[in-house]
């Protein structure tokens, strides 16, 4: 049995830790909504694999986790007037319901991320007393200078890496591509003790931890969407070789995405953008906009099929744009061909793309503020609206009934027709 290992880039045969048992870790979702066909489709992959598997005589032991604590939960509870763990159980027992219904078969372990908070402390204080971690005003960074296999699976050079594609941008860490690992406690949100302070884990972390807690230091197979492979995944690696100074996973295994319109399928790809927002919520949506995968420096060729920025750009861009913000371009079409043969940054084309959003929707959100300011008002132009729409509609539907000769009670040709027919009929 031969399968393709993202992390040599080739099919290899697969060759078991254990003859006639396998470890495989699945990464489930951050259950803050319904899933969509998108996230399916890495469950039912790796499902269908767990279950050739299993075919072919092996023991698998299949963990899948919830992630049940993170920024998009947070922000779920405030908007729903609920507690994260509140939102959080009701969107795993909808996942449980969506899976089922796909004949999904139930992993060994479900473990949630809050149930191993012990555990996660544990291992992020192990990483800083072995000096691959260090802390800041409460958080907790990973130094991937210290650790010199990173970028292994990506097959990138973290040099290279471009920060804000898909990396954070934080002015407390002390290199560009370091990742959080514990975060400091913010209002509204919850925590639990640690070292540093009350706080959550950080996203990455999570995984390693319930891995290495329900599978062992070294795994088997680790799987999920090609969209975890950088950063999640190489950041995986860094963080559990360090502590273990063992390989972690000996097979990578990427599914491919489900694109709508050459579009990824994707709750989290910020191409919803609305008119009631601000200004810095906005922009942060437009930096944390979905564009090319593979595009992770700078001089490589990028792809703007697909690319959320660039679908933007084409609604949003006009010409007079590029002389106020982007002056070395004459034009979109300029800006395309730059970005596809290599050299231009996903940051300067989100830059770009943040000053025409600004531009665009400052007027209007303006506007909206002031109508907010006298709600009757609105409710007398809805009113008003609605008369001019219902007199409309009956002129409307006055010439239909007339033309089909329907208009029973105001049609004196019609009436007088009916009294010429019945007389003639006596």
């Amino acid at each position: 049995m031969k399968i393709y290992n993202t992390l040599t880039k080739k099919k290899e045969e697969f060759v078991p830790l254990e003859e006639g048992k396998v470890k495989m870790y699945v990464c489930g979702p951050t259950v803050y909504n319904f899933i969509h066909i998108g996230n399916a489709r890495p469950f039912i992959i790796f499902d269908t694999l767990r279950r050739y598997l299993e075919y072919r005589g092996y023991d698998v032991t299949f963990v899948q986790n919830f992630t049940d604590v993170d920024d998009k939960i947070i922000k779920r509870g405030h908007e729903e007037n609920i507690t994260p763990e509140e939102v959080a159980n009701k969107y795993i027992n909808e996942y449980f319901v969506d899976a089922d219904g796909l004949g999904i078969k139930r992993a060994s372990v479900h473990p949630r991320v809050t149930d191993n908070i012990e555990q996660i402390i544990a291992f992020v204080k192990e990483l800083e007393d072995k000096g691959y971690a260090y802390a800041v005003n409460g958080d907790v960074y990973f130094d991937t200078k210290k650790f010199k296999d990173y970028g292994k699976l990506s097959g990138i050079k973290q040099e290279e890496l471009e920060a804000g594609a898909r990396i954070e941008v934080n002015d407390q860490k002390r290199h560009p591509m370091d990742f959080v690992l514990w975060k400091a406690k913010k209002e509204g949100e919850p925590g639990w003790a640690s070292p540093w302070g009350e706080g959550r884990p950080g996203w990455h972390i999570e995984c390693s931890v319930m891995s290495n807690r329900y599978l062992g230091e070294t795994i088997d197979i680790h799987a999920g969407g090609q969209d975890l492979k950088f950063p999640h995944h190489e950041n995986e690696i860094a963080q559990s070789e360090a502590r273990s100074g063992k390989n972690f996973s000996n097979y990578w295994l990427h599914n491919e995405y489900i694109n709508v319109n050459n579009e990824k399928m994707s709750k989290s790809l910020g191409n919803c953008i609305y008119l009631s927002e601000e200004a810095d919520e906005i922009q942060k949506k437009v930096m944390s906009m979905f564009t090319d995968p593979d595009h992770l420096r700078v001089q490589d060729p990028g792809k703007i099929e697909g690319n959320t920025v660039f679908t933007y750009l084409d609604a949003f861009c006009r010409p007079e744009h590029f002389e106020r913000y982007l002056p070395d371009y004459p034009d979109l079409n300029e800006l395309k061909a730059h970005y596809q043969r290599g050299g231009l940054g996903d940051v300067k084309v989100k830059r770009f793309l943040n000053a025409i959003m600004q531009e665009t929707l400052e007027p209007i959100r303006n506007r909206r503020k002031e109508f907010e300011k006298d709600i009757p008002a609105i409710y007398d132009m809805l009113k008003q609206g609605c008369d001019v729409a219902r007199a409309a509609a009956a002129d409307t539907l006055s010439d239909v009934r007339k033309a089909m000769k329907i208009n029973y009670f105001d049609d004196a040709d019609l009436i007088a027709e009916q009294v010429k027919k019945f007389a003639a009929e006596k």
